[in-house]
């Protein structure tokens, strides 16, 4: 009995009766586990040997069930048995030792459990953390899935939370989403993403403090990994420019989240409550006419001139794709041919207004001479007439 507790506390029965608890504590510390978990796992190794030695003994001991009390400060350890039904009928079972045999059970014991107890600890950690950013080192390819060292736990990135054209390499450190953790039949398991619009809203709350803060905030984000992502950001504070808080000087911000991202293109608009008006940015860089609703249909048709329809579409269908997701919105193109835009239309009037400023004076000045002439021709006639008389 004593040897299993000083093999597990290394200590022996020779060592003052404090050892005993400051190994305990010390493996608790060091395992990142309360010294309660730790005697209970030590209790279970004890029931366990003590099985091991009665059955080859002959005796009965799966009918029964079993306790054990230790002394938390000398490590003695006491064995009850009792029936299931009957606890009150406690029978001291004490054995003055166990066999070399039942010792190695009690070791494995200890051992397995301390580690199911230290993986259950790291996983609520881990819970803790699930929608954050979590940074870890490429392990090895599992067929399309990829393992990933995250220091105290492995993680998995399975094929779908992978960007479609992102090249990845062992040991490459990269920057990951710790999205959720699953149960299988193998325990918990720590799912990653690189694919996930979270990710991209993530990245920007790291680089962008007015997100952090709350002073900005994202509305609505749509993403195609790897390809093109759209976000629509709205201020919570005064003074406070979302699109500029998020775009950085010199673009600083926004290129750094890009580069996280291995160059993928992101989009930043303005948010706004009107439905319109957000389809419309949400097309950009294309430059609409209109935007008609059907609300009951939760449908928007687009107006685009001629020059502004493949930009408004996007190569195979992006840009709309993107749009119609980020406003939660079906969005239909149409082409409007030989349409003016209103900003053509603004400036043919101002070329219209100016050329009727020029040509007035000349209009103006064009009559009064060509009423002098007639008011000198008239003169001439009269003085004629008067020396004919």
């Amino acid at each position: 009995m004593h040897f299993v507790l000083c093999s597990v506390a290394k200590a022996t029965m020779q060592t003052p009766r404090t050892e005993f608890a400051q190994a305990i504590r010390a493996i608790a510390t060091e395992r990142g586990l309360e010294a309660s978990v730790i005697l209970d796992t030590i209790k279970q190794a004890i029931v366990a040997a003590y099985k091991r030695d009665a059955r080859e003994l002959g005796e009965e001991v799966d009918e029964l069930e079993f306790d054990v009390d230790i002394d938390p400060a000398s490590g003695e350890a006491k064995i009850f048995s009792y029936p299931p039904e009957k606890p009150e009928k406690r029978k001291d079972v004490t054995p003055p030792g166990f066999g070399r045999i039942a010792a190695q059970t009690a070791k494995q014991v200890i051992h397995q459990k301390i580690r199911e107890a230290e993986k259950g600890v790291i996983m609520d950690e881990f819970s803790e953390r699930v929608g954050s950013l979590i940074s870890g080192v490429i392990l090895r390819f599992e067929g399309p899935d990829v393992r990933v060292d995250l220091g105290r736990a492995e993680g998995i990135m399975v094929a779908s939370e992978r960007v479609p054209n992102e090249r990845l390499n062992p040991s490459q450190r990269l920057t990951f989403l710790l999205k959720e953790i699953n149960d299988t039949p193998k325990g918990k398991q720590i799912i990653l993403s690189r694919a996930d619009a979270e990710f991209v809203s993530k990245l920007f709350e790291r680089e962008v403090p007015e997100i952090a803060s709350k002073s900005v905030e994202i509305k609505a984000i749509a993403r195609e990994a790897g390809v093109r992502t759209k976000m629509a950001v709205a201020s919570n504070q005064s003074g406070v420019d979302p699109v500029g808080s998020c775009v950085g000087q010199k673009g600083v911000r926004v290129q750094a989240v890009t580069n996280e991202l291995g160059g993928e293109r992101v989009d930043i608009i303005p948010y706004t409550e009107d439905t319109a008006d957000l389809i419309k940015a949400a097309l950009s860089p294309a430059d609409l006419s209109g935007v008609t609703l059907q609300p009951k249909l939760k449908l928007a048709i687009v107006k685009a001139p001629e020059d502004q329809l493949s930009l408004a579409i996007g190569k195979d269908g992006q840009n709309a794709r993107l749009a119609a997701k980020l406003t939660g919105w079906k969005i239909e193109i149409k082409e409007v041919k030989g349409e003016v835009k209103a900003d053509e239309v603004k400036e043919e009037e101002a070329k219209d207004k100016k050329e009727k400023e020029v040509e007035e004076p000349k209009k103006e000045s064009k009559k009064a001479a060509t009423k002098s002439k007639k008011k000198a021709s008239k003169k001439k006639e009269e003085k004629v007439t008067t020396n004919k008389s």
